[in-house]
């Protein structure tokens, strides 16, 4: 078999190779995950509770070894990777303590009670396949199969190629919790192999990535009749109005802008700055951003690292020498820094962006950020609507400012006077992308639920609804056309 090597994108160390595994290799893992599967389903949901808290306080008590991987994988800063970690041991949690409640049956209404008595009850999906990213390789790996596996299913896992370390870690945290063999396996190699062979043999497919490769794939779950969910690009706004708190705003809004180096799917890439408070926001939003800690490291005081690649910083690069060369002017940042390797970039700000310019409406996922005075927070809304995505929003504003605002935003989440933490770790409320920024929802009752397919029972009594030989068919008819009229009057 072929290798996959793996590079540590900060420090340019190798940290070890991977094998690149075959089709073939996929759908044995398909075909071990199916029986693993039926008696995990069998499993009570007590018992796949515990799994799961116990997952929670592993994730918990080797924090220090998960986040030296990830950040060895990613290049990322210790903080952003720490995220990860408080993330998924929350996941863990909600899930575990969450599943009982969704898979319990429910009764439902029917048109006659009393005759009728309808319950709906879920089953998981089967064998779930999870095609992972780079940026958040620990977050959206473990998290996602948690629940999946929560609700009583077998994931089969490619993670990406950049970071399969964190993958593979996560399937032995997960057998050290207890998960019995087979039921979630990391199957390391590329996309164009191991990928599409997980779309082939899957009966859910889950994603995250780019809103093009996600497209080609809802094509083909499309196309075998199998659910999809996918959280994909996102090009988010920001509106700081005239009465903001500078003071939480200044750092909210940078952490915000460039937690993970920009390299994160909620982080926000456009600022629209009221007009009233725009000679003190945009200087003191300068400052903070100029002064940024840049570099590598496990150290907790750096505040941003590298980029996942040489590539992708050329890629964030390009972007910005394309809009400068096209009008922007940079208020700080808009280079590489190759003094610290080839795959930093300074935090950027631009001013004056034209919109001929490929970053002023593309996502540049990298720690580039536009900012535009606005007049009113009418023409911010506009503003910020006027995008083909709808992931993540934030507005920083007093309260019932923000509320209002919010609710006019086309997004999944909006945050209020916080980035996209709040709306991400409340768990229990759903998570994804309107428009081109996904289908489906992670979080929530819905992102628990779509890992299950539901059946509903109904048990008639007394009499049947269709073929009744009991009752003359005009009396029935009468019957029934009476008991509706009167039901329409009691449920009003």
């Amino acid at each position: 078999m072929t290798a996959i090597t793996v590079v540590s994108p900060s420090s340019g160390k190798e940290l070890g190779e991977v094998t690149a595994h075959t089709a073939e290799d996929t759908r044995n893992a398909f075909d071990r995950a199916r029986p693993a599967q039926r008696r995990w389903q069998a499993t009570p949901v007590k018992e796949r509770r515990k799994v799961l808290l116990k997952l929670h306080d592993l994730v918990l008590e080797r924090r220090d070894e998960i986040l030296d991987l990830i950040q060895d994988e990613t290049g990322k800063n210790r903080t952003s990777a720490f995220e990860e970690v408080m993330d998924v041991a929350i996941t863990a949690r909600h899930c575990g303590y969450a599943a009982g409640r969704l898979l319990r049956p429910k009764r439902a209404k029917t048109s006659l009670p009393g005759l009728t008595r309808t319950r709906v009850e879920h089953d998981p999906v089967g064998v779930v396949g999870m095609i992972s990213p780079w940026n958040y390789p620990f977050s959206l790996t473990a998290g996602d199969a948690i629940a999946a596996l929560a609700m009583g299913n077998a994931v089969v896992l490619k993670p990406d190629s950049q970071t399969p370390y964190t993958g593979l870690l996560v399937a032995d945290l997960l057998r050290e919790a207890g998960l019995p063999e087979n039921v979630f396996q990391a199957v390391t190699g590329s996309g164009s192999v191991v990928g599409q062979e997980i779309v082939a043999q899957c009966d859910y497919l889950m994603f995250t990535g780019s809103t093009a490769t996600g497209r080609k794939l809802g094509e083909q779950a499309g196309e075998r009749l199998v659910g999809y969910s996918a959280e994909l690009g996102g090009k988010n706004p920001m509106i700081i109005a005239d009465d903001a708190d500078l003071e939480r705003t200044v750092p909210g809004a940078r952490a915000a802008c460039f937690s993970n180096s920009g390299q994160l799917c909620i982080s926000i890439e456009r600022l629209y700055v009221h007009r009233g408070i725009a000679d003190e926001f945009i200087p003191a939003f300068v400052d903070s951003v100029a002064g940024m800690r840049i570099g590598g490291g496990h150290d907790w005081e750096t505040d941003m690292g590298s980029l996942i690649s040489e590539e992708h910083c050329e890629h964030v690069a390009a972007m910005v020498d394309d809009a400068v060369a096209k009008g922007a002017r940079v208020l700080t940042g808009g280079r590489r820094l190759t003094d610290l390797g080839p795959t930093f970039y300074a935090p950027t700000l631009l001013a004056d962006v034209p919109e001929d310019a490929e970053l002023f409406r593309e996502e540049t996922f990298g720690p580039v950020v536009a900012v535009e005075v606005v007049d009113s927070l009418d023409e911010a809304v506009l503003k910020a609507n006027d995008t083909r995505y709808g992931l993540n929003a934030s507005v920083w504003a007093n309260p019932a400012t923000g509320s209002k605002l919010a609710s006019r935003l086309h997004a999944g989440t909006v945050n209020v006077n916080e980035g996209f933490a709040a709306a991400w770790s409340s768990v229990g409320a759903p998570m994804g992308g309107w428009k081109d920024s996904g289908v489906g929802r992670r979080h929530g009752d819905g992102g628990m639920l779509k890992y299950t397919e539901a059946r509903t029972v109904a048990v008639q009594h007394l009499m049947s609804i269709s073929g009744n030989t009991l009752v003359d068919p005009d009396v029935f008819a009468k019957t029934v056309t009476t008991a509706l009229k009167f039901g329409k009057r009691i449920l009003r």
